[in-house]
Order: C-alpha cells, then structure tokens, then sequence
C-alpha cells in the first residue's frame, strides 16, 4: 500500500504498485512478479499505463475516457485502433 497526497493522481503510483504485486503459486516456488490480467478504472487509461502494462505482457481491461476516445475519432485513421476488450 503506498500513500498519497489526497490532490495527487492516483496514476503517478501505478507502477510502483504493480512492482510490488507478487502472485503467490499454488506450489513451491517463488511467487510470480506478473499476474495474468489487469482491470482498472478510467484513471488509469492513459497512453503510459498502458504501454508499460504491454511491455510487461501483462493483459489489460481498462475503459477508454470519452475525451480520449472523441480525440481518437477526430483524427480519424490516423487516430489508431481503439483498445479492445469485452
């Protein structure tokens, strides 16, 4: 658990959070550094959050802001693919 000013983004900690998670296993053996999936709020949406959770092969469901999806639309294709999950 890490403790923050209450006016600081909760984003700023997300990644020394997810380097302290260990996902203990049902055997012997140290416990895995990353677990198979990630769910997140809106907070956590931003284009760094989301790389550094692709870069870590760690899958992801995390909603889209609707600012950030009406920015990706504007540009049309050059916008890129929307994140996609069900």
């Amino acid at each position: 658990m890490l403790v923050t000013p209450g006016q600081r983004a909760d984003c700023t900690q997300f990644k020394p959070v997810l380097e302290k998670i260990r996902v203990l296993r049902t055997g012997p053996g140290r416990p895995r550094k990353n677990p198979d999936s990630l769910a997140a709020d809106k907070a956590y949406s931003n284009g760094p959050c989301r790389e550094y959770l692709r870069r870590r092969g760690i899958r992801h469901t995390i909603p889209e802001k609707t600012d950030s999806q009406a920015a990706r639309l504007r540009k049309g294709s050059r916008g890129g693919r929307p994140p996609g999950f069900d």
